[in-house]
């Protein structure tokens, strides 16, 4: 049997995809907070990426390596300019260190609740199959 195609394991599953994402996109913000005219970015809401992983718009996505079209990845991702970055500074950059701190520690609450979720339902699962805990 195959976890990943029952729909409370995909999901869960997509869920720690767009964390992912978001957690790179997060990571990118940090290490541009000192580079000149670097706008911060964010990525589209988990509801935009599940409307967006199969109706993928531009260029056919083959393989990994491949260039996407639109600012989506493979996953259906959307990667945007953060148009609500807290501040901007002299030289132009818009990250804000305190703001990308906040939303570095949402994004790891978010995964390890998304995990913990999976690990559950993965855990009745077994029980439902075996009756043995």
């Amino acid at each position: 049997m195959k976890l990943g195609g029952m729909s409370f394991f995909q999901l869960a599953s997509q869920r720690m995809t767009w964390l992912g994402a978001r957690q790179a996109v997060i990571s990118e913000n940090v290490a541009n907070a000192d580079t000149p005219d670097y706008k911060a970015k964010k990525v589209s809401g988990f509801d935009a990426m599940l409307e967006n992983a199969d109706a993928m718009q531009g260029l056919k996505v083959t393989d990994t390596r491949h260039i996407t079209s639109s600012g989506e990845t493979p996953n259906g991702v959307r990667v945007t300019a953060d148009e609500d970055a807290w501040e901007g500074s002299i030289d132009g950059n818009t990250v804000a260190l305190e703001q990308q701190t906040i939303d570095a520690a949402e994004v790891a609450g978010s995964y390890r609740l998304a995990a913990e979720l999976y690990r559950r339902g993965h855990s009745l699962l077994t029980i439902a199959v075996t009756g043995v805990r």
